[in-house]
């Protein structure tokens, strides 16, 4: 698993920063996808794919969110590098 490190995606594929590019919209308040988006994420997902696809990301939106409620912290997965 890899973490975005100070914005740097240059490990991902092109289809991951894409991927990424509608978690970052998605996650916009007010959450909108443009045009250009939209039409790109269709040149590489069939409308199902997408569904499934905005469906998780919205879920994990969700939990994110409902998270900062209670308060729910880190359970130390993933530790940032010490620099």
């Amino acid at each position: 698993m890899l973490a975005v490190v100070k914005n740097d995606l240059s490990p991902f594929s092109d289809i991951e920063k894409l991927v990424i590019e509608l978690a970052d919209a998605m996650a916009n308040t007010p959450s909108n996808i443009s045009d250009d988006l939209y039409a790109r994420l269709r040149e590489t997902f069939s409308e199902e794919q997408l569904l499934q696809l905005s469906a998780q990301i919205a879920f994990e939106n969700y939990r994110a969110r409902l998270n900062r409620v209670f308060d729910v912290g880190s359970d130390g997965f993933y530790k940032p590098p010490t620099t």
